[in-house]
């Protein structure tokens, strides 16, 4: 596998944040269907077998360290579930942001320790050089 280079790290940068740019609504959480069994005597939900009511969304996720909960309206899934899809996208494209930054560090502190040298000798200790007398 190639050895990527800075430059080439940078315009990986630079093609997330113009993909971040164009996501559009963004909504975090899980989408999923609950049933639910009602308080109603001779309600179908406590038949043998039970026919439960639903199904009915619900979009959980946590923000700020508060835990959230919402109904979601059939009618409005499709904007829901794109919605969600456009923020694991942003996840994922943040989380190749920062891989990519952090390669770049790792290269830049690479040239630092290990500039070009022109000679591929290794350079006497100190110590030997004043030994030798020059």
């Amino acid at each position: 596998m190639p050895v990527p280079s800075i430059a080439g790290l940078q315009r990986r940068i630079e093609a997330i944040q113009r993909q971040i740019g164009t996501l559009g609504s963004l909504r975090p959480g899980t989408l999923s269907q609950q049933y639910n069994v009602c308080g109603t005597p001779g309600c179908r939900c406590k038949a043998d077998p039970p026919e439960r009511h639903g199904p009915y969304y619900q979009l959980s996720y946590t923000w700020h360290r508060k835990s959230h909960t919402q109904f979601v309206r059939e009618d409005d899934l499709p904007h829901v579930r794109r919605d969600l899809a456009n923020y694991e996208r942003l996840r994922m494209l943040v989380d190749q942001w920062i891989d990519s930054a952090i390669e770049i560090a790792r290269l830049e502190r690479q040239e630092r320790r290990n500039p070009q040298r022109k000679s591929t000798r290794k350079p006497r200790p100190a110590a030997k050089l004043r030994a030798s007398g020059r």
